[in-house]
């Protein structure tokens, strides 16, 4: 499957709104919940001004990536972009029923590839999501340190794992 990415847009909330909700059981399988009122379209609505207003202050970039049909398949962003250090942090996560087929390394690889000129790229996972693990590593990122805080999520104990890419 070919992907591409692209900037998030105001004309985005409603596709968007569609994936988030059809996949939110698979997503809070790996990371907490976003809470009940981030899924009624009000409240995602305000959250997606929120998210362009921050892009448009150059303080994170969200891309969504997209097949060759033009489908969302996942999202992947910079946060926390720090001009002076050259610095963000890096998230993603990829639809349940596209997991497994490489959207995650190859999504990362262009926002890489788009994103040059940050040299110093953050990101964080935790112990058990060994795809988004690989997915780091597969894209040079080096693992720093694994957390001593523990937490539970979904009767799991937990810890963060930290990455890091220097290019």
């Amino acid at each position: 499957m070919e992907i591409s990415i692209y900037k998030l847009q105001e004309n985005d909330a409603q596709e968007l709104f569609i994936f988030e909700k059809n996949n939110r059981l698979f997503f809070e399988q790996m990371v907490p919940s976003r809470g009940e009122d981030y899924y009624k379209f009000e409240t995602f609505q305000e959250r997606h001004k929120e998210l362009l207003a921050e892009q448009q202050e150059q303080k994170s970039i969200f891309y969504l990536i997209r097949d060759n049909m033009g489908n969302i398949v996942g999202r992947i962003n910079l946060v926390d972009i720090d001009a002076t250090n050259n610095s963000a942090e890096i998230g993603y996560r990829v639809g349940e029923e596209y997991g497994g087929n490489g959207i995650g390394a190859r999504a990362l690889k262009l926002l890489l590839e788009t994103e040059g000129t940050i040299k110093k790229l953050k990101a964080k996972t935790t112990t058990h999501n060994i795809a988004s693990q690989r997915v780091l590593e597969r894209n040079g990122f080096k693992q720093v340190s694994i957390s001593d805080e523990k937490f539970e999520m979904n009767g799991q104990e937990l810890r963060f794992v930290s990455y890091i890419l220097e290019r």
